[in-house]
């Protein structure tokens, strides 16, 4: 391909470099130049343009870029059209990413015209994220990369993703004669939820006492009844500091080994990591008693997918395995937000107070969805996932809204100036919920498929002491609802006017925000229609 400054007489068949604007009428970059558009330049008096020209047997870029995405992907990853040189590549099913490093690196070493990033190997990723991008630098690429390229690709598929499976996952907590009985509740709480969004199911034992010989009786019991591919947790009432301390001399003495004490990544560098009758042991970290991201959350994803872990895998966490601002913050990661249902977590606003208007005669509220109102099944999802009563705003049609909710633990807050606007019931809300939170998620109404998982995810993105106190929804870059607003901009939302909600303050407050890539349509779909309602009720009675 020759790239550069050409006449226009000569410009037929080539590629526009830049954009350009000629007598008011705009020509974007990528334009191929025919003999109309030629001519129209010639007369506006444009005398030359900077242009890509193929050569016989050059590959366009959509081409290659869609060619190159089919090659690489595997099992659980599927390419999208290309457009404009780039092909993304989307998981098809919840797992993690399984990449093939070395040979992505030999293609990106190939030719610089082709570029391939990913996903580091093994994150957990949803159905319908973003696995990878193939981005095609120029605008076309010599004909015999392909050829070249065969040199690089493995026998297998350099990305896919390894699914998901489904098993149980045995919860030991130790106790001391001290603790609180609410601690091993939150515990609990905790590891469900990160078992629930592997696919897993957690069979939670009673605490026992915090000694070698009452864990090793459990570890026997417990090994007695579990299935073969099931995994078994402890969360030990201290950290363990030795191999002889209490969790892993407990696993030696029920008949099993220790592959891996400690690990190279922070928070969760207490992790401890055996083998007991064929199955996996983990010694949790203290830090997995808060949601947020640690380094059991690594090793149990992999575990979740049926992959062993070894003590060579964990040794190879290190590097990446600094978490987050680890030697910047004095205090303790304990101290972070937890949404496991203290009063200081995360709590939400849920907006029911419009009107509807383009609905017709129904509230779209009360509309029927599986034998309950659209508002009740939002309700009852929010709570689920926070553990938290949901603060309802209501107005138009409020009192019907209130039935609709009857029974739901949730508190409703009436908006008089529901009128006016959306920002109206954000004020209400805010208002309502005052310093009882942390953070809360603004909820619409109208969204009934947005998930307990999504929620979940949002709130372990959440972290302050990072300067990331907004979290915002994406699917495929386009942001959706709900969003988690930090408690530090409360007042500015009380301060908001008109119908808009808040996407100014957003942009306004960009620094702050962590983007999270939901991958799926139900933070992005709401109900305004009788024809929005329809197609939902038609999605879920799909089977």
């Amino acid at each position: 391909m020759r790239f550069g400054t050409v006449d226009v007489a000569e410009a037929v068949g080539a590629i526009l470099a830049h954009g350009i604007t000629v007598a008011g009428r705009r020509l974007p970059k990528g334009t191929v130049i025919d003999a109309p558009t030629r001519a129209w330049l010639r007369d506006s008096g444009v005398a030359t343009l900077v242009v890509a020209l193929p050569d016989p047997g050059d590959v366009a870029e959509d081409v290659a870029a869609a060619r190159l995405a089919a090659l690489l992907s595997g099992p659980g990853a599927r390419p999208a059209k290309a457009i404009h040189g780039r092909c993304n590549i989307h998981a098809t099913v919840d797992g993690v990413a399984e990449l093939d490093v070395t040979a992505i690196g030999r293609i990106n070493l190939l030719d610089e015209a082709m570029t391939v990033a990913t996903v580091p190997p093994f994150m957990p990723v949803r159905a319908g994220a973003l696995l990878a991008t193939v981005k095609i630098i120029p605008f076309a690429v010599a004909g015999d990369v392909f050829a070249r390229l065969a040199a690089c690709l493995p026998d297998q598929a350099a990305i896919g993703l390894r699914p998901f499976r489904p098993g149980v996952a045995h919860f030991i907590q130790t106790a001391l004669p001290a603790q609180k009985e609410s601690l091993f509740a939150k515990a609990e709480r905790v590891t469900r939820a990160r078992m629930d969004a592997l696919g897993w199911t957690l069979s939670a034992c009673p605490p026992i006492a915090h000694d070698s010989a009452a864990l090793t009786g459990e570890l026997r019991r417990v090994t007695a009844v579990a299935a073969p591919d099931d995994m078994i947790l402890i969360l030990g009432a201290t950290a363990t500091a030795d191999r002889r301390d209490v969790i892993p001399a407990a696993i030696v003495a029920a008949g099993g080994r220790i592959e891996r004490l400690g690990m190279p990544v922070d928070p969760g560098n207490l992790l401890c990591l055996g083998v007991l009758a064929g199955r996996p042991v983990v010694g949790l970290p203290g830090c997995a008693r808060s949601p947020k991201l640690n380094g059991a959350d690594w090793v149990l994803s992999r575990l979740a997918t049926g992959l062993s872990v070894t003590g060579a895998d964990i040794a190879a966490m290190g590097v990446g395995g600094l978490i987050d601002d680890v030697a910047e913050r004095p205090e303790p990661r304990g101290s972070t937000v937890d949404m496991a249902g203290d009063a200081d977590g995360i709590g939400a606003v849920v907006l029911a107070a419009g009107q509807s208007r383009r609905m017709g005669e129904l509230n779209k509220l009360l509309a029927d969805l599986g034998g309950q109102p659209m508002i009740r099944r939002v309700c009852a999802t929010v709570r689920a996932a926070l553990g938290q009563r949901p603060v309802v705003v209501v107005g138009h049609e409020a009192e019907a809204v209130r039935a609709a909710l009857a029974g739901l633990d949730v508190d409703v807050v009436d908006n008089p100036a529901y009128a006016t606007g959306m920002s109206s019931s954000v004020r209400a809300g805010i208002q309502a919920v005052s310093d009882r939170y942390d953070a809360v998620f603004i909820c619409l109404g109208d969204m009934p498929e947005v998930s307990v998982e999504s929620l979940r995810a949002l709130a372990a993105a959440f972290d302050p002491a990072a300067g990331r106190d907004i979290v915002v929804p994406t699917l495929q870059g386009r942001r959706g609802n709900p969003v988690l607003w930090g408690r530090p901009h409360f007042a500015r939302l009380k301060l908001l006017e008109g119908d808009a909600g808040a996407r100014d303050l957003l942009e306004l407050l960009a620094p702050h925000v962590a983007m999270v890539e939901i991958g799926r349509r139900e933070i992005v779909d709401d109900v305004d229609t009788p024809d929005d309602l329809a197609a939902l009720r038609v999605r879920q009675s799909a089977p």
